[in-house]
C-alpha cells in the first residue's frame, strides 16, 4: 500500500523544512534558558521566527533543498542541506552582528544561532532519512521478496543497489554485498554487509538466495566462471549489471540489469594494444575496408574511427547491411570522414574505379564467404570472392601504390578439410608469394597481369595475413544458433560431442588486427592466441542452464552429426608449420611453407578458368591441387582425394 504512494509535491517538501527549521530556533532558544520559558523574550522570540522563515525560504528556493525525493534521499541530498543550514546560519549571523553594530539590541545570540544550525541540520536529515528507511522496509517486508547478493562492492555495486532502491516496480530484498578484497570485508555499505566470496555457496544455501548479480568490472575470466557454475549447481539466476559507460551517462535502470550472457564467460582479460603506434603509422590516411558490412569489417571500421585517420571506405556488396552501417555511424561521429561503397570485390572493373577515385592507402581485406557447409555446395562461388575477390584486391593494391595490405584468414585454412578453408588457404598463399615476389623483383601490374619491368620501379605495398578462430556473435555463428533454439523451446542441435573450437571477441580480434598490420613488415602470416579451445556442448549446456532451464529435461540437446567439411577440432598451424614471438603476447609469427609467385599465379589462374564455367569438380581438383594438405572430410569431395593421389604420382 505505501510503496504506491504518489511522489510527495514539491510545496509541502518546503513547508516541512520551514516547519522544523522553526522548531529548531524553537528548541535552541528553550535550550539558551535552560527550559525556563518565562525568561524567554517574546518579542525577541517573534523577530527570530520572521528571520527563520524568512531566511531560509530564501535559502531553500535558491538551493532546492526541497527538489528531491525524500524517499531515495541520496548523499548529495545531505550535502544540499548541510549547504543551505551553513547559508542559513552565516545570513543570521551577520544580520544579528548588523543590528548590534547599528545600536540595536541582539535578537539571538551567538549560541542559540549555532544551537538552532545543529537542530536544523539533524530534524531535516532525520525525517527524510526515516521515510526514506520506512519505504524500504515496507517494500523489503513483501512475502514475495527476491533475495539477492550483489558481487563487488565498490562504486558500481553501490549503483546497482540504489538502483534497485530507486525503483518501486523491484522487489529485492539484498542479502548481502561479496567481494574477494579482504580489506572491505565485515564493513558495510548503506546498511548492507560485505562478505567474503569465498563463502559465497555457502551464503546461498544458508539464506536461500535467488540471484547473484555481478557488479564489478575487474573480476578474472575464470573467477566469474566458478562463481557461474556455483550459482547453476545451486539454482541460482546470474545477472549482469551494463558497460561503465552506462552508468557514466547516468541512463542506468533496473531493466538493464539482465541474465548474464554466455559471451561474458567466453571474453578474457582485454587486450593491450599499441594505440600510439596505431596512431601514428594510420594518422591522416585513407583507408579501404572490403567486406565493411560484416562481423569484422563493420567493427574494423568502428576502431578505426578511434583514431586520427583519413577518410575510409567501407565496401561491401551488401546494400541493406552497408546502409544500417552508415547509419549507426551518422548517430554516433559527428564527423563525415566515412563513405559508403557498393561494390563486389570480384568486380575488377568497379573495384578499379574505387581505387582510382578514392586513392586508399591501406586496405582491411574482409570480404569472404565463411559458412563452411554453404560453401561446400557452392565451391565455385566460394572461388570467385574468396580467391578472385581476394586477388582483385590484391593486384590492384599493387598497381595503385597501397602502402599495406592487410588480409582477414581463419584458423581454418590451416591443413583444411572443407572448401571455405581452402579456398581461404589459397588466397594467404597468393597474397604471400605476391609479396615476396615484389621483394625479389621489379613486378608491376597492368590489366590485371603481372610482368618483369626493365624499368628501375619498385612496388611498395606490404602484404599482411591474420588469422584467428571463430568470433563471438558474428552472423551465423553457434552463440546466437543456440540462442534462437532455447528461446523456441529446443531441441539445441550440437554437430558431434566430442567437437570443439576457439572463440575471441570481434572488438579484441579487431584490436589484433590493427596491432599486427602495424607491426606487419610484409609477408607474414600473424596468428593469434586464442586461449583455450571451448567443447561445443558444455557451451550448449551452460547456455540452457543461464536461461533457467535443466539441458536434456527442458531443452534436449541432440546431434546431428558432423556437416559436410567440418572437423572435430581446428587448428592455427599445421604440422609443419611452427611460430615466432612478436612484441606483443597475444601475436606470433607463423613460419609457413614459401611458394613461387609465377607457379601459383598459374595455377590459380586455371583454378579461376573451372570456377568460371562452374565445374565444381574440376575446381576442388585444382584447389587440391594447389593445397596438398586440402583432404575433405564428410564430404562428397573425398573421393577426389584419391583421384588427386593418382594424379599426383603420374
Amino acid at each position: 500500500m505505501f510503496s504506491k504512494l504518489e511522489i510527495v509535491p514539491r510545496w509541502i517538501i518546503f513547508a516541512i523544512d520551514i516547519c522544523l527549521s522553526i522548531f529548531a530556533m524553537t528548541l535552541a532558544k528553550v535550550l539558551k534558558h535552560n527550559f525556563i520559558i518565562e525568561d524567554i523574550n517574546i518579542l525577541a522570540f517573534y523577530k527570530s521566527m520572521v528571520a527563520v522563515v524568512v531566511v531560509n525560504g530564501l535559502v531553500f528556493v535558491n538551493i532546492k533543498t526541497y527538489a528531491g525525493i525524500v524517499r531515495y534521499t541520496s548523499a548529495q541530498d545531505s550535502f544540499r542541506i548541510l549547504f543551505s543550514v551553513l547559508a542559513s546560519t552565516f545570513i543570521l549571523f551577520f544580520t544579528n552582528a548588523a543590528f548590534i553594530a547599528f545600536g540595536a539590541p541582539p535578537f539571538l545570540s551567538n549560541v542559540t544561532v549555532i544551537t538552532y544550525s545543529l537542530f536544523s541540520f539533524l530534524f531535516l536529515i532525520t525525517y527524510r532519512v526515516m521515510v526514506k528507511y520506512f519505504f524500504m522496509y515496507i517494500k523489503n517486508a513483501s512475502l514475495d521478496k527476491i533475495r539477492i547478493i550483489i558481487y563487488g562492492a565498490g562504486e558500481a555495486g553501490l549503483a546497482t543497489k540504489r538502483t534497485f532502491d530507486h525503483d518501486n516496480k523491484v522487489n529485492k530484498n539484498i542479502i548481502a554485498f561479496v567481494d574477494d578484497d579482504f580489506r572491505k570485508v565485515g564493513k558495510t555499505i548503506d546498511g548492507i554487509r560485505i562478505l567474503n566470496a569465498a563463502h559465497l555457496e555457502d551464503l546461498i544455501l544458508k539464506h536461500e538466495v535467488d540471484e547473484v548479480i555481478f557488479a564489478s568490472y575487474t573480476i578474472p575470466a575464470e573467477r566469474k566462471e566458478q562463481v557461474v557454475d556455483t550459482c547453476l549447481e545451486n539454482n541460482v539466476k546470474i545477472l549482469n549489471i551494463p558497460p561503465p559507460e552506462v552508468w557514466a551517462r547516468g541512463e542506468v535502470s533496473t531493466a538493464q540489469i539482465q541474465n548474464i550472457n554466455i559471451e561474458d564467460l567466453l571474453n578474457r582479460k582485454t587486450i593491450q594494444i599499441d594505440t600510439d603506434g596505431i596512431q601514428k603509422e594510420l594518422k591522416g590516411k585513407r583507408i579501404l575496408i572490403t567486406g565493411a558490412a560484416g562481423s569484422i569489417g563493420s567493427e574494423i571500421v568502428r576502431q578505426l574511427l578511434k583514431f586520427e585517420t583519413g577518410l575510409i571506405i567501407m565496401c561491401d556488396q551488401s546494400e541493406t547491411a552497408l546502409h544500417e552501417l552508415y547509419l549507426e555511424l551518422e548517430e554516433k561521429h559527428n564527423n563525415s570522414n566515412f563513405h559508403a561503397f557498393i561494390g563486389d570485390v570480384k568486380d575488377k572493373q568497379r573495384m578499379d574505379f574505387m581505387f582510382n577515385f578514392f586513392k586508399p592507402q591501406y586496405v582491411y581485406h574482409a570480404a569472404a564467404y565463411k559458412h563452411v557447409p554453404m560453401m561446400e555446395d557452392n565451391p565455385a562461388e566460394a572461388i570467385k570472392t574468396n580467391v578472385l575477390g581476394t586477388k582483385t584486391i590484391a593486384d590492384l593494391s599493387v598497381k595503385y601504390g597501397i602502402q599495406k595490405f592487410v588480409m582477414i584468414s581463419t584458423d581454418k585454412a590451416v591443413n583444411p578439410t572443407n572448401i571455405m578453408g581452402a579456398s581461404k588457404r589459397i588466397a594467404e598463399i597468393y597474397v604471400q608469394s605476391l609479396n615476396n615476389s615484389l621483394n625479389s623483383s621489379d613486378v608491376i601490374f597492368q590489366n590485371g597481369l603481372s610482368y618483369i619491368n626493365d624499368l628501375h620501379v619498385k612496388p611498395i605495398t606490404k602484404f599482411i595475413t591474420t588469422r584467428f578462430g571463430n568470433v563471438l556473435g558474428s552472423n551465423g555463428s553457434v552463440i546466437p544458433r543456440f540462442k534462437q533454439q532455447i528461446e523456441k523451446g529446443g531441441p539445441v542441435t550440437v554437430t558431434h560431442p566430442e567437437i570443439t573450437r576457439y572463440f575471441m571477441t570481434i572488438p579484441e580480434a579487431c584490436r589484433l588486427v590493427l596491432e599486427a598490420g602495424c607491426m606487419g613488415k610484409g609477408g607474414e602470416i600473424f596468428v593469434f592466441d586464442m586461449g583455450k579451445s571451448v567443447k561445443i556442448v558444455e557451451l550448449a549446456k551452460k547456455m540452457i542452464r543461464l536461461a533457467g532451464l535443466v539441458p536434456n529435461e527442458d531443452i534436449k540437446i541432440s546431434y546431428s552429426g558432423l556437416r559436410p567439411g567440418e572437423k572435430l577440432f581446428e587448428e592455427l598451424l599445421n604440422d609443419n608449420e611452427n611460430t615466432m614471438p612478436t612484441h606483443h603476447e597475444k601475436i606470433m609469427i607463423g613460419r609457413v611453407r614459401e611458394y613461387v609467385f609465377n607457379e601459383i599465379e598459374s595455377q590459380i589462374y586455371t583454378l579461376l578458368a573451372h570456377a568460371g564455367t562452374n565445374d565444381n569438380r574440376n575446381v576442388v581438383l585444382q584447389m587440391k591441387t594447389i593445397v596438398p594438405e586440402f583432404k575433405s572430410k564428410n564430404s562428397k569431395f573425398e573421393e577426389l582425394d584419391t583421384v588427386n593421389d593418382q594424379l599426383a604420382s603420374k
